[in-house]
């Protein structure tokens, strides 16, 4: 036992095997995105219920990131850009808008529960779950468990209200568009050696990335690189299943780690309303959703799933499953997921700053 204390290679393979375990438990029983969450869950029971100390490298969720960050890249075709030039008006109003109910729901959140507004705000913004998680670690002020807990229960509330909202009476299957998908369950025959060029790329652009000081640049760096490519006719093979599987994976056990509950303060007020919170979002995009439907008769579940507050990914997956308009959706999560990184930072900025100045005089 004192020998696992102080040896990480034993902490990672721990880890790696919770991680596993609970993956394999999740994809026997189709729990949807079992990796991420399988792992996730695998890795918290764990580091909660035994006395195993686990460890997982941050180059992990790193190289995680990039694998990620390169999927959605190559979802940002010409026809993407074209859709998003054309509704770039409406994609700014929805997003602002439902940036702006977050915000308002984050003042709520932080007066009700006295987490500070910072990260009530970034708990409450509508991304991918490892998107956010990733930019509230690379923000200073922002208590990363809490934030963690909030987007891990609105993932859970997507996973449960999505799928029974789609198949409910309220979304029409008629009139859905088929449309190509980036993520293909078997490899192309062209995916030697193209994919090592494009790998190198998308490490290369990352660490670029995050010279420059780009928001979770080995998430962003990829997209923008690989998006650059793709519309100037250079476009990357697509990546098995498989890999997004095992990038979920990587993600999912770090995100387990995260995520430690007995650190949540006052967790009476803040379990209710981080579920009360989670299903409002929901509501609200479905909400809002409608407004697509008539102002430019998209199906339904398209709609929703381009306003859904869940990542790119996920949205896109549970989309080319239903035959919605993939490039739609993904075309109104990645401008939202943009919007956020580039638009958000500055804003927790000009909070924290003019917080610090209040504590300051306080103190005086």
């Amino acid at each position: 036992m004192q020998d696992h204390q102080n040896n990480r290679i034993l902490q990672m393979s721990a880890a790696l095997f919770f991680a596993f375990i609970g993956g394999c438990i999740f994809s026997i029983f189709h729990v949807p995105i079992p990796w991420l969450l399988g792992s996730m869950s695998g890795v918290l029971i764990a580091s909660h219920f035994t006395m195993i100390q686990l460890y997982w490298p941050i180059s992990i969720r790193n190289t995680a990131l990039i694998i990620v960050g390169y999927s959605i890249g190559l979802s940002f075709t010409k026809d993407t850009l074209i859709t998003m030039t054309l509704h770039l008006p409406s994609m700014a109003f929805m997003t602002i808008l439902l940036l702006m109910i977050c915000t308002a729901m984050a003042f709520i959140i932080s007066r009700l529960t006295k987490i500070n507004f910072p990260t009530a705000l970034t708990s409450s913004i509508p991304g991918g779950l490892s998107q956010i998680i990733t930019f509230a670690e690379e923000t200073k002020g922002i208590d990363i468990t809490t934030v963690t807990f909030f987007q891990v229960i609105r993932v859970i509330m997507i996973i449960f209200f999505v799928p029974f909202l789609l198949f409910s009476p309220l979304f029409s299957r008629a009139g859905l568009e088929n449309s190509p998908f980036i993520i293909s369950s078997t490899a192309q025959q062209s995916f030697f050696p193209q994919i090592i060029l494009f790998a190198i790329f998308s490490v290369l652009v990352a660490f670029i990335g995050k010279k420059i000081k780009l928001p979770t640049a080995y998430l962003l760096g990829p997209i923008l690189g690989i998006a650059i490519l793709n519309i100037y006719g250079i476009p990357g093979p697509p990546l098995p299943s498989v890999v997004l599987d095992i990038s979920q994976f990587m993600i999912g056990g770090y995100i387990g780690l995260l995520l430690k509950p007995e650190k949540i303060k006052h967790k009476a007020r803040i379990i209710p309303v981080a579920l009360f919170s989670s299903i409002l979002l929901v509501c609200i995009s479905l909400g809002l959703s409608f407004v697509l439907v008539w102002q430019f008769h998209f199906s339904s579940i398209t709609s929703f799933l381009s306003l859904a507050p869940g990542g790119a990914d996920q949205m896109g997956i549970i989309g080319h499953e239903l035959d919605a308009d993939v490039s739609m959706i993904t075309g109104y999560q990645l401008f939202r997921i943009l919007f956020i990184f580039f638009a958000v930072p500055p804003l927790l900025k000009l909070i924290l700053g003019i917080s610090m100045k209040k504590k300051e005089l306080k103190n005086k």
